[in-house]
This record gives structure tokens, sequence and C-alpha cells, in this order.
């Protein structure tokens, strides 16, 4: 795992690049946000989608919910990176319609993107 930290608009971000799976559970939710505000002192944070379990994305698990409900517990804004059109649920796209009209977490297609997202709202 790899974060850089940026800094746009006077906000610190925590760009995180990882090869493997970073969030899986809601305790490596927990791992990641500490890590990062250890390295980077960061509350806003983007990761690719590919670093995150497909298990994530089938909502009947809950674990999307309760991963990001620790992230708003924590008071950390999240973009998450990728491409999601390859998924048909409607639950899901509803679920990602929601949270990208919200103010702490979204899905993006780019980096560029998530930046913007996340200095929205300071």
């Amino acid at each position: 795992m790899n974060i850089k930290k940026i800094i746009k608009d006077n906000i610190s971000i925590a760009l995180i690049e990882s090869d493997e799976l970073v969030l899986t559970d809601v305790q490596s939710a927990l791992d990641l946000m500490a890590t990062v505000n250890y390295e980077t002192g960061c509350n806003r944070m983007v990761l690719n989608k590919a670093a995150i379990s497909e298990d994530f994305f089938k909502l009947s698990t809950r674990i999307a919910g309760e991963i990001l409900q620790k992230f708003i517990n924590y008071h950390v804004k999240f973009a998450i990176i990728g491409d999601f059109s390859m998924y048909n649920s409607k639950a899901l796209k509803d679920f990602i319609y929601e949270s990208n009209n919200g103010k702490d977490i979204f899905f993006v297609s780019n980096e560029d993107e998530a930046i913007e997202k996340l200095v929205l709202d300071k």
C-alpha cells in the first residue's frame, strides 16, 4: 500500500494505491483510517476500487454499510475510484447515487473527480 498526501484548497487528502485488498471488513476500515491518520494526518481519503473486496459491492452482505458507517462516525470523507457500471443491482446503483449526493462518501470514475468531491464541503 502506498499513501500519497496532496493538498488542494488548503485541504489535505490521502491518495491510497494498493494492488492488494485493503478494505475487506470493518476492522480493515478502522486499520486503514488509523494508518492514514498516523502517516498523513488526513481525514479525507481516496482508494481505488480494486483494493476493496467484491463483497463490499454486494449489499446483502451489509459490509458496505458497516464500513462506510465507520468512516462517517470517525468524520472521514471517503472517495472510491472505479468503474461501477458493471454492477446490475438496482439497490447498489441507488446506494451509489445517494452516496454521491451526500457529503461524506463518493463513488467516482477518476482521481480528479474524487479530489473535487472531497474539497467541496470544507
